[in-house]
Parts: structure tokens; C-alpha cells; sequence
């Protein structure tokens, strides 16, 4: 494609060299460009890409986008922009033939839930029988096609081009979570939303954002970014639920299990095995558990009905859903007890999922709850993890989760700060994660709950810089 065609419409500071040439393909890692490539230097988190234009010249590359020309400009096509990352989405849409205009994409975005959302809508409008597509935290699809996903929301070339590849399999639809990281690093720039979905919004990437304000403003910037046309379904619940809509130009559309609402709906009955539910005065029973499930419940079915599928179609479809992996999903011993797996890793998220099993589990019987914190990441949340595990359950195991590269002892102990000297004394710290949870297994009696929480769907864990394979269902089925 020509490079005059790929910079259309971008803001450009300055050229240097010609417009008129062909470019082979797009490249913002250095060491993949090469021959005819066009390399966007963007300054990453870690490194600046502008360091990196020399060796892409001298591998080949025909044209360089830049936020500052470096001293030399022979042999390549300089394009200078205020913004690279921004460019880079917006070039990536037109290199694969804006891919996001010739389907219906709907983006998820919000603290929890976006996995649940997006996995739910894609199954449910395959379940109507359209051709959809994935991008999510867990797995990429092209309909039946699995992709392997690395990051919540991939970069913007990977988009583009799993979003074309969506188009040539005829995809109608594709569903997406929109992680904050995401926006902020324009990762989703160039492309076209029809709607977007806010789930709710607690604790999370501070270590990121710096701040929740922060944190806050890049999710509201989704929505204040959607087109007139559009349409957004947010949670009335949340406090920030109407804050992200405030400025947008899409059609509103709320949910709420306790307000006035569009979507409304509440548990009739609950158990293990799923919930009872009245959907906007309609009953129907669904294999999914807690009131956190209700609220991604009527995300989904507010969003099939903004996008005109029947009620009466979207509840049938809706009733044979099941969860997605590693989020509130229940393993039976035959010795009577339930292991609950979950992916919750926030204050919040471990709060909802001992709530429900609470409301749900037998009387007298006991909450084991293993959970740990991911290294290099939010510190702040540790102590409020082990305070909110404690308190909800009658034993508490803190454990390793994801080191990273910082000491399992030394994240364990931000976790305990977390809990007075009485609530220490009837904690067990077991710093290896099988251990823990083998030891929950061995303490629970029949009827008793053990949640495993944090990793859910993820079956590694990184130990200073190397993913060694560990999957926490595993461990509970073998111990069983």
C-alpha cells in the first residue's frame, strides 16, 4: 500500500522525502522491520522506539513515523506526528482495510466482568446463529478458531489484523474487552465501536495509572470517544456508572439489580449449580452463580436488544450459557465439598465471590478462601486483599500468586500487615501455591467451600522473570 494512502488524514508536523512509495508492511517492534517497511517509533514503557531508527533504516525500512526527526533522514521517508502511538492504530485500521467498520464491534470495559461479558455476547449471538468474533483476556476466536491472547487487549497491528481475519471468515460481530491500558496507549485508536459496555469500576493497575482518577479517566475516555449512532449499556449500580456516559454521544442504556433501570433483574433462587432469575419481569434459569453474574447478565441482554435481537430469543440462548473458565467455577469432591476457581484479583472481586458463596453455602458449614497478590503490581491492594479474605471466611490461606520478580515473603508480609495480631494467629501463610491449596483440601469437611482466588483461567505462574506451568484446577483435581 502507499505510504500517501496510510498517512491520510494524520495530523502531520513535518515530511521528509516522498509520499509515493510502497509500503511492504507495518512494524513498531525494531527488530522485525525489514525491507519496504514502514516502522512506527513509539516510546514505549520500558524503551523509547526512536532509539531503534537506525537499525530499521539499515534493515531496510522505506518510511519512518516519528514524534522527533533524528539527525540523519537519508535513505527513508520521515513522518513526523504529534502522537506515534496514536498514529500507529490509526495506520494499522487502514493498512488491513478498516476491518472495524465492515462488522458490528462492541467494546467491554470496566474493572470485572469484561471477561464474562464479552465470552457470554460472542456465544450468545453464535447461539442466534451469526458469525462472531472474540478478543478476549482468555482466548482470541474467529468463529471456531482459537487464537492465543497475551494481552487483555492486544496491540494495535495484532487488532487490526485478527479483526480482518474476522472479516474474511464473515464475521457479523465481534466482542472486546477494552482494558484502561489499552486506551491510554492508543492501542484502540482508528477503530470504529457500535457500542460499548461499562461493568463497574474498584481498585486496579495503580501501579500503572498512578492514581483511580487516572484509572477512572481512561475508561470514561472510551465512552467519550464513542461515535453518534452508537450506544452505551452501563451500570447503574456502580457509582461511576452514569460519570462514564456524562460526556458521550452514544444512546444510554442502563442495568441495575437494586434501581430504576432499563435492564432490571433479580434472583428468585440460587445454588452451585446456577440462579432462578426474573430478567425485566421474565423468569429464567441460568448455570451462572452470584448477584456479580446478575449484573453481567443484564449487560448482555441490554446489549443483544440495542442490537435488535428478540428478547424472548436472547433469554432462550441466554439459559444455556455457562461460565468461562476460571471465573466462579465450582469443582465437586466426593467427599462432599466444593472448590470454587475464580479469576477475582481485587479487593473487590474477592469480596463479591465470598458473598455469593456465603448466600449460597450451607449453614454451618465452613468458607476456605487461598488467595494471594500478584508481584509487581499494585501495592496497595495487598493488606485490603487479606483484611476482606479474612473477614468473609472462617479460614484463610495467603499464598504466592504470580511473583514476578519480587520476593514471595515480602508480598505476603504487605498482606499480613493487613491484619491484626488476633486475626494472624488463625491465618496460615503458605508460600507454596500447590501447598495451600492442598492444604485447603485436606481441611475441608463435607459441605465446606474452598475458593481458589486470583489466577483463575491462567495455568502458569512467573517466578523471576520464567512462566513455569501451574494450573490451580489441576491441583484441586489431583488432590481429589
Amino acid at each position: 500500500m502507499k505510504l500517501s494512502k496510510l498517512i491520510e488524514g494524520q495530523k502531520t508536523l513535518q515530511i521528509v522525502g516522498p509520499v509515493d512509495i510502497e509500503v511492504s508492511d507495518i512494524e513498531f517492534d525494531s527488530r522485525k522491520a525489514g525491507p519496504g517497511s514502514l516502522f512506527v517509533a513509539t516510546a514505549g514503557t520500558v524503551v523509547d522506539g526512536h532509539s531503534f531508527i537506525p537499525q530499521c533504516l539499515e534493515a531496510g525500512a522505506v518510511a519512518i513515523v516519528c514524534e522527533k526527526l533524528p539527525e540523519k533522514t537519508e535513505g527513508a521517508t520521515f513522518v513526523v506526528v504529534e502522537d506515534s502511538q496514536k498514529a500507529l492504530g490509526e495506520i494499522a485500521s487502514k493498512f488491513y482495510g478498516e476491518p472495524s467498520k465492515k462488522l458490528t464491534l462492541v467494546g467491554v470495559t470496566g474493572t470485572n466482568g469484561k471477561t464474562t461479558i464479552a465470552t457470554l455476547l460472542y456465544k450468545l449471538t453464535r447461539g442466534l446463529g451469526h458469525k462472531s468474533g472474540l478478543l478476549s483476556t482468555v482466548c482470541n476466536y474467529i468463529e471456531d478458531e482459537a487464537v492465543p491472547a497475551t494481552h487483555t487487549t492486544p496491540d494495535a497491528l495484532a487488532l487490526n489484523e485478527l479483526l480482518s481475519r474476522m472479516v474474511e471468515a464473515g464475521c457479523e460481530y465481534c466482542f472486546m474487552e477494552v482494558s484502561s491500558h489499552s486506551v491510554v496507549q492508543e492501542r484502540i485508536a482508528g477503530l470504529d465501536f457500535d457500542g460499548g459496555i461499562f461493568t463497574n469500576l474498584t481498585r486496579d493497575h495503580i501501579d500503572f495509572h498512578k492514581t483511580f482518577d487516572n484509572y477512572r479517566d481512561a475508561k470514561k475516555h472510551f465512552f467519550d470517544c464513542l461515535k453518534k449512532g452508537s450506544f452505551a449499556v452501563t451500570n447503574k449500580d456502580d457509582r461511576n456508572g452514569l460519570v462514564m456516559t456524562q460526556n458521550t454521544k452514544a444512546e444510554v442504556h442502563t442495568y441495575s439489580t437494586r434501581a430504576m433501570a432499563d435492564y432490571k433483574a433479580q434472583i428468585l433462587e440460587e445454588g452451585f449449580d446456577g440462579m432462578l432469575l426474573s430478567v425485566n419481569g421474565q423468569e429464567v434459569f441460568v448455570p451462572l452463580v452470584g448477584r456479580f453474574n446478575v449484573s453481567n447478565l443484564l449487560a448482555i441482554y441490554g446489549t443483544a436488544l440495542c442490537l435488535g435481537f428478540p428478547k424472548d430469543e436472547v433469554l432462550r440462548v441466554l439459559s444455556t450459557l455457562t461460565p468461562v473458565n476460571g471465573r466462579f467455577e465450582a469443582i465437586r469432591s466426593p467427599k462432599g465439598w466444593t472448590a470454587i476457581v475464580d479469576y477475582a484479583h481485587t479487593p473487590d472481586a474477592v469480596d463479591n465471590v465470598i458473598q455469593t458463596i456465603r448466600e449460597i453455602k450451607r449453614e454451618g458449614s465452613k468458607l476456605i478462601t487461598v488467595v494471594g497478590c500478584g508481584g509487581n503490581r499494585d501495592k496497595g491492594k495487598r493488606p485490603m486483599m487479606a483484611q476482606i479474605a479474612k473477614r468473609g471466611s472462617e479460614q484463610l490461606i495467603l499464598t504466592s500468586d504470580n511473583p514476578r520478580d519480587e520476593e514471595p515473603a515480602d508480598i505476603l508480609r504487605d498482606m499480613t500487615d493487613g491484619l491484626t495480631e488476633e486475626e494472624l494467629r488463625t491465618t496460615l501463610v503458605i508460600e507454596d501455591r500447590a501447598a495451600a491449596i492442598q492444604t485447603a483440601c485436606t481441611l475441608a469437611k463435607k459441605d465446606d467451600v474452598i475458593l481458589v482466588a486470583g489466577k483463575g483461567h491462567e495455568d502458569y505462574q512467573i517466578i523471576k522473570g520464567i512462566k513455569h506451568h501451574f494450573d490451580d484446577h489441576e491441583v484441586v483435581r489431583r488432590y481429589i
